[in-house]
């Protein structure tokens, strides 16, 4: 799984634009999707080691 940071910094005297703004949603909807594929793979038994279960996957992710 790849760890990404989604949080963009502003530089200073410079306001986030329309266009930042939507890369930084398609950051998050990405690193979504590949945390909702990576637990998808994961069988019952590993899910409930981590505290989650399937129905938790679209819910949380």
């Amino acid at each position: 799984m790849t760890a990404l940071s989604t949080h963009t910094a502003v530089p200073a005297g410079r306001s986030a634009t329309g266009l930042d703004r939507l890369f930084a949603r398609v950051a998050i909807w990405n690193n979504n999707r590949q945390t909702r594929r990576a637990l998808s793979k994961l069988t019952a038994r590993e899910l409930d080691d981590i505290g989650l279960k399937r129905s938790d996957i679209e819910r949380l992710f």
